[in-house]
């Protein structure tokens, strides 16, 4: 009696265990040939994201193992997690109608890489490509694509950490990098190509925040602003650098803009080349200081003054 009343327990506890081991992945596998039903292992893969954020464990990692797109909707992350296609495969994130990606929560860490993210022709155009809701969380995009979106290919909203690296956005229908209220941005190696805003933004609207990017060993071209510090809340500050990287063709190649609280760009050794206007100073507040050691040349004219900038 008792080892069958004990085969009962074990038999009705059994898919209890499994669903909190499939929960507690530390690694969920995505293919062209799985099915969402699965629970996302190796040999049973999932099909979707969204499938897959639900068997990994926070600080786990989603594999995609085919060149395929995997969503059919806004994919929400709410958990850390790195989500990455494997060497020589495409994967594929598709926006239709709002974020491909929206990372919300706090203190999260979230990493995505060799992933293309853009919208489908046939389907409700996107909004953004990845947008950060953040509370201290950080995110990072390496070796990626985002393009065509109808609005910014990143945007973090909050005090919040954003790292990008080898990374193109191009042709997307506001900026590149699009940082807001309290946001940091490290950005290398990187890509930004005729977006129609621009390259890279850092802005306030609420007051004693600091919203930083700082750039190094990249290239801006296309649209109205190469690089814009743009701060309109009252004890906060809005400061971009750049350093041995490349702005080109763009209206304003660098833009300051500050009527209350700091803007500031501060560049050394980069080109800033082929502008309409080389670099754009606008506010009481705003600042753009040169190291001295730039190219700047071929630019067809530029507004307010270049404040020297002695090496530290």
């Amino acid at each position: 009696m008792f080892v069958r009343n004990a085969l009962r327990i074990a038999l009705v506890a059994a898919p209890l265990i499994c669903s909190t081991a499939q929960a507690q992945l530390f690694r969920a596998y995505l293919s062209v040939a799985g099915n969402d039903g699965n629970p996302c292992t190796l040999q049973a893969p999932c099909r979707l994201l969204p499938a897959a954020m639900n068997a990994v464990a926070s600080g786990g990692e989603v594999w995609m193992l085919d060149s395929a797109n995997y969503n059919t909707a806004t994919v929400n992350v709410a958990k850390s997690v790195s989500i990455l296609a494997v060497p020589g495969v495409v994967g594929s994130v598709v926006a239709t109608g709002g974020p491909a990606i929206h990372i919300t929560g706090a203190e999260l860490t979230v990493a995505l890489r060799n992933l293309v993210i853009g919208p489908v022709v046939t389907l409700p155009a996107g909004t953004v490509g990845v947008q950060m809701d953040s509370s201290d969380s950080v995110l990072t995009v390496e070796n990626s694509l985002i393009a065509n979106l109808a609005e910014d290919g990143i945007r973090v909203e909050g005090v919040g950490s954003l790292k990008v690296a080898n990374t193109t956005l191009r042709n997307n229908g506001f900026y590149a990098i699009s940082l807001n209220d309290g946001a940091h941005a490290a950005i290398s190696g990187t890509q930004m190509l005729n977006n129609v805003a621009g390259g890279v933004y850092a802005g306030n609207s609420i007051g004693s925040l600091t919203t930083t990017a700082s750039i190094f060993e990249s290239v801006i071209s296309g649209g109205t602003d190469g690089v814009l510090a743009d701060n309109g809340a009252a004890d906060a500050t809005a400061r971009i650098s750049i350093r041995r990287s490349t702005i080109k063709k763009t209206q304003h190649g660098m833009s300051s803009v500050a009527d209350v609280g700091t803007a500031e760009v501060n560049v050394g050794r980069s080109l800033i080349v082929d502008n309409d206007n080389g670099w754009d100073q606008s506010g009481a507040g705003a600042t753009i200081r040169t190291l001295g050691n730039n190219q700047m040349r071929g630019n067809a004219g530029s507004l307010g003054i270049l404040t020297p900038l002695a090496p530290q």
